[in-house]
């Protein structure tokens, strides 16, 4: 059992981001586990590019409102509570709605 209490905020990479958003990374792969966890938070307007993971995300929206959407389909409203489960390979996008900021839980496994 490993107990962590000090996460650092590190900014999000632009090749991601469009706009200002940072990040605590809370859970990194360690063999055989391939879960990553982070708290990641929007300003307000900011969002991800376009992106997929291989095994798919998981979202769990912890303050503020913002937007997701999946390739083909309406963008959604997200706020405090919502959970979001996007399908492997499932091009997307999520981040904070114009007039707020948002922060969520991103979890999913990585390939290497």
């Amino acid at each position: 059992m490993i107990v962590t209490r000090q996460h650092p905020s590190k900014p999000a990479p632009a090749s991601i981001i469009d706009g200002p958003a940072h990040y605590e990374a809370l859970a990194a792969p360690s063999a055989p586990s391939r879960v990553e966890a982070l708290h990641v938070h929007f300003a307000a307007g900011s969002r991800t590019r376009w992106h997929t993971h291989p095994y798919g995300q998981l979202l769990i929206v912890t303050s503020g409102a913002g937007w997701v959407q999946s390739r083909g389909h309406a963008a959604e409203p997200i706020a405090v509570g919502d959970v979001v489960r996007i399908g492997a390979g499932e091009e997307h996008w999520h981040g904070a709605a114009a007039g707020s900021e948002l922060s969520h839980l991103a979890i999913q496994e990585q390939e290497n």
